[in-house]
């Protein structure tokens, strides 16, 4: 899934500190250098809120993860239903809630992680950080309480575009991105960078193992 960040509070033209060295590089060179920051970490967790643009359907997920194997996955619709994932390796679980269901499920379905998918709702961990387009730098922000380099990619088609706020002052992580598109808009946004990463599998008690009946 690609994600990206707006800011939501630009300031006019105020300048932030250390941004004198940013001003000297390009946008895609500052982009580059936070995609490659974020690519190092060791954990990171993203908040992502997703609207369609003609159906206003809204669905919202966090995601604390590695970026390797090991991460912990929650999503909500507006139609109250839900999914968790727990992936451990190769392994995971996994419990759905559907809203219209008066009894919710309690029980977390154990599976191989080669036998899910993406495309079934659920997540492998990773993200690319890799970004497309053209980049432009905008006015500085702030984001959190923090300053932010925001920078404006626009998609080679020009039917979407993303704003980026980094991190203007000690590591340049990614805090904030935007997208807005034909078909949706989407905010993600960044932090936990490097904290530890407590994810474990659920209490044997409540798991269902499905990879022992050979699915």
């Amino acid at each position: 899934m690609t994600a990206a960040l707006a800011c939501l509070a630009l300031v006019g033209a105020t300048v932030v500190a250390g941004d004198s060295a940013a001003e000297e590089r390009s946008a895609e060179e500052i982009l580059d250098e936070a995609n490659e920051t974020m690519r190092a970490l060791t954990s990171v967790t993203l908040d992502m809120a997703t609207t369609g643009s003609t159906t206003g359907r809204h669905h919202s997920s966090r995601l604390r993860t590695d970026l390797k194997s090991r991460c912990a996955y929650e999503e909500t619709w507006d139609t109250g239903d839900g999914l968790e994932q727990i992936r451990t390796g190769e392994t995971d679980y996994v419990r759905l809630n559907r809203a219209h269901v008066e009894r919710k499920n309690t029980h977390w379905i154990k599976t191989r992680a080669s036998d899910t998918a993406r495309e079934e709702g659920l997540t492998d961990c990773t993200r690319d950080f890799t970004s497309f387009g053209t980049a432009t730098k905008g006015k500085p922000a702030e984001v959190d309480g923090a300053w932010a380099i925001v920078l404006k990619v626009t998609e080679e088609d020009d039917e979407g575009s993303f704003t980026f706020c980094i991190a203007a002052e000690g590591e340049p992580y990614i805090l904030k991105v935007v997208y807005e598109g034909p078909e949706y808009h989407s905010t993600t946004e960044f932090s936990a960078f490097d904290e530890p990463l407590n994810v474990r599998p659920p209490a044997a008690a409540d798991v269902l193992d499905m990879s022992a009946l050979g699915r």
